[in-house]
């Protein structure tokens, strides 16, 4: 049976059982996203103040068979926060539902409401002298109960995991208004499925994140960041083996960065510094967290040096300081901005195992050049197997110029991806993007229980109609 509109006839009934000011009429912000992709239809937004209303929410609309679309803080890049068609859900933001509601710091433990802003944890545990190590470009807008909800990457994956490894326990709001109370700071509880797990990367369709027992790491004692210039990306996972033989976990990060990342810089961001006279063919970014006692420029000219001796480095920069360690960092994050100003045929986010990388760049610049001229922009989290691969037209030429192409630029390298045992979403999801790449890679017996715990769940499908899994 199809879902019913949130119409102003249900709102008006809603707002009846609801705290004053609770609904509101959608403002813009609220049918946008990031890449300008899709705009929302939805007339009505709810912004509950406590679990309790949730609930209520989430009863009345699973009782009217209305559809709700969790919303976090709308910095999500696949769609999964914007309903284009069909009948219009209500949209519930979370904005309102900001606390810290505790930190244990002797536990290495933060509790917070899913509305809290990624940046305002970070502070928070900063307080108690511990680290809160998701991070990410838009941590000041990108609230917690979105990023667990995509199961956000970020920099610091490599050490730390995904945001599914810093989560403890989880209070939810199930699609029948039902309240999970599993916010437990336990390290250990083997009592049955993990509904946790479930929920973390559901992207809003299984229910309604409000709040998590987050884990926090000790604060390192000193940190360093490099620039070192590699010959290719084969040594770049050469080099990332010898600094963990070296360093062991105390390996923050170690981005790749191409040549074709300089140069859009220095075409779209002039005035972003660059680091080197001559851009090198490809270069990675490494920071260290280090314990006690131990001397970062020390560890990262040690590094340097055996990078030098075995041949994968041919040139390099130690930050000097904190404020040229952001410059380096400052490059890195400003490569997707310089993209967007480029403008981008097709962009993929992709995982692979690390091994088969510099196989999987190679041959995608194989594969890509039977289908025309094209700019690659490789980059992104080599310590973890997750590269941001886009494609550019040449220089000169526009993306809308290869409309009729994107199709096909982004079939070539998601299948160049599944053959070689990757993924075709790393860290930002499958939202509506990429509902058709589920469908198309995933294994038969996943998404056959991906769908059976979907209608065993939500079987009136209220729950981000339209996400991940189709209607």
């Amino acid at each position: 049976m199809p879902l019913n509109p949130a119409d102003d006839a249900f709102a008006e009934t809603l707002s009846r059982a609801l705290p004053e000011g609770t609904l509101r009429r959608t403002e813009p912000r609220y049918l946008e996203e990031p890449r300008g992709r899709w705009l929302g239809i939805s007339g009505w937004v709810a912004l509950p103040r406590n679990v309790e209303e949730v609930s209520a929410i989430t009863r009345a609309c699973n009782a009217a068979r209305v559809g709700l679309l969790p919303y976090g803080g709308g910095t999500g890049l696949v769609g999964g926060q914007i309903a284009p068609d069909g009948p219009a859900p209500l949209i519930l933001s979370l904005e309102r539902m900001t606390a810290i509601r505790a930190t244990y710091p002797e536990e290495n433990v933060l509790v917070a409401e899913a509305g809290a802003v990624l940046a305002d944890v970070q502070a928070a545990a900063l307080e108690g002298n511990r680290l809160f190590p998701l991070s990410l470009a838009s941590e000041g807008t990108a609230r917690i109960g979105g990023l667990l909800s995509t199961n956000a990457g970020g920099v610091n994956v490599l050490r730390y995991g995904n945001a599914r490894e810093q989560v403890l326990g989880l209070e939810a709001v199930l699609p029948d208004g039902t309240i999970w109370h599993g916010l437990k700071r336990l390290r250990k509880d083997n009592t049955g499925y993990d509904l946790r797990g479930l929920l973390l990367g559901a992207e809003g369709t299984l229910g309604v994140i409000t709040a998590a027992a987050l884990k926090l790491s000790p604060v390192p004692a000193a940190t360093g960041t490099a620039l070192l210039a590699v010959e290719s990306p084969a040594a770049a996972l050469s080099l990332l083996a010898l600094a963990r033989e070296q360093l062991g976990e105390m390996v923050s990060a170690f981005e790749l960065i191409g040549r074709m990342g300089f140069d859009f810089l220095a075409e779209a961001l002039p005035e972003v510094r660059q680091p080197f006279a001559e851009a090198p063919a490809w270069c990675v970014l490494v920071e260290l967290g280090l314990t006690q006692g131990m001397d970062p420029e020390t560890a990262l000219e040690a590094l340097f040096t055996a990078g030098m001796e075995a041949g994968l480095v041919s040139d390099g920069l130690v930050a000097q300081s904190e404020a040229q360690a952001q410059q380096f960092w400052d490059i890195r994050e400003r490569i997707p901005e310089a993209n967007r100003h480029i403008g981008a045929i097709a962009s993929h986010d992709v995982s692979l195992p690390l091994s088969a990388l510099p196989e999987f760049i190679e041959t995608g610049l194989t594969r890509l050049a039977e289908l025309g001229e094209f700019r690659v922009n490789c980059f992104g989290h080599l310590g973890d197997g997750n590269l941001h691969y886009n494609v550019f037209p040449p220089k000169g030429r526009k993306k809308q110029d290869y409309v009729d192409v994107r199709a096909d630029v982004q079939r070539c390298v998601h299948d160049l991806v599944h053959e070689m045992g990757g993924s075709v979403s790393a860290e930002h999801g499958i939202g509506r993007l990429k509902v058709d790449d589920l469908e198309r890679y995933a294994d038969p017996a996943k998404l056959a229980a991906m769908r059976a715990i979907k209608a065993a769940l939500d079987p009136v499908g209220i729950m981000n109609p339209g996400a991940v899994i189709r209607s």
